[in-house]
């Protein structure tokens, strides 16, 4: 049984971000996504546990892994027509190292930040 996203008012749909940025860094490691909001679903996605990337990369948890996870995943936006994303930074997150990789990554694949 699949339970449907709750329905929001058209009037908070309006100020919402379409779609949002979300990353996540383990020990291991580098994963980001874009949700959908409104939706709530997962428009891309990239990890650096796929198959096809473990064996490119030299290392799967660093700031070059980052970097390369950010570049594939702009390249899946641009794809998917999505030209544009807003970031969302856990607490703990900062502008800087992997995170700081990834959103570059995607600025310079050509994917406009909000």
């Amino acid at each position: 049984m699949v339970i449907p996203p709750p329905v929001r008012p058209p009037r908070i749909i309006n100020y919402l971000k379409p779609y949002v940025l979300k990353m996540h860094f383990t020990n291991k490691y580098v994963s980001a996504q874009v949700m959908h909001v409104p939706t709530a679903t997962v428009a891309s996605a990239a990890s650096s546990q796929e198959k096809t990337l473990r064996s490119s990369m030299d290392s799967t948890r660093d700031v070059a892994a980052a970097g390369k996870i950010g570049k594939i995943l702009g390249e899946r936006l641009l794809l998917n027509d999505i030209p544009a994303v807003a970031i969302h930074l856990k607490r703990e997150q900062r502008y800087h190292g992997k995170v700081k990789a990834v959103i570059d990554s995607l600025r310079e694949v050509g994917v406009k930040l909000l």
